[in-house]
């Protein structure tokens, strides 16, 4: 069923922001700075992904769990929307850890 990858990824964000907001670890925190990160690691994680797509490393297979939106050759609209959610996972985990840590 077309967009059950994008749903997955939108659901799994709103359990992270759900636990974020909760105990207050990332962006509740540091909201410039959490979002600045996230930009940049999507970046550099997106420009990685183009060298590979130009590279012929990386290529979109067909999954009928994609809208079918591509914003470049082999780049679906989904890849940058899951950048983001694992740049924002590694975060909240990171500030969850840290928080773990300190006694």
């Amino acid at each position: 069923m077309p967009g059950t990858y994008l749903a997955a990824i939108l659901i799994a964000a709103a359990g992270v922001a759900a636990l974020d907001v909760r105990y207050r670890l990332a962006i509740p925190a540091a909201p410039g700075r959490t979002v600045g990160a996230i930009a940049i690691g999507t970046a550099f994680f997106l420009a990685w992904d183009l060298i590979g797509i130009l590279a012929g490393v990386f290529v979109k297979g067909s999954s009928p769990l994609l809208l079918g939106v591509d914003l470049a050759p082999h780049l679906p609209l989904e890849e940058p929307l899951f950048l983001a959610f694992l740049c924002y996972l590694a975060l909240v985990v990171h500030a969850a850890a840290r928080r773990r840590a300190v006694p």
